[in-house]
């Protein structure tokens, strides 16, 4: 019964793991679209200077880089381990130790 807890335990740790840096995209493109949203809007009155709201917009995309940052690094992390990926992004060890097709040693 203890060790199923810690498996189920270590489970919901690494989604909530993967789901912080999602949501972090999540609203780093929500900002950025806010941003160009209002600008295009404020187009159409006449009362008002249209102006962009910088900060807003560097801010949702430095959180939408990070988070997708996160979830790319750890896909490409896993599929490395699984051995899923070309030989463009292997690592370096396992690229030496595999022989390239043709060659005789």
């Amino acid at each position: 019964m203890l060790m199923n807890t810690k498996i189920v335990f270590a489970r919901f740790l690494a989604i909530i793991v993967l789901v912080i840096p999602g949501l972090m995209a999540m609203k780093g493109f929500l900002m950025m679209k806010d941003a160009l949203f209002l600008y295009y809007a404020e187009h159409g009155n006449d009362m008002i200077a249209p102006g962009f709201q910088w900060l807003s917009f560097l801010g949702g995309l430095v959180l939408f880089a990070a988070g997708m940052s996160f979830l790319g690094g750890w896909i490409l992390f896993r599929d490395r381990k699984r051995n899923y990926v070309g030989p463009r992004f292997r690592s370096k060890k396992q690229s030496e130790q595999v022989e390239t097709p043709g060659s005789s040693s």
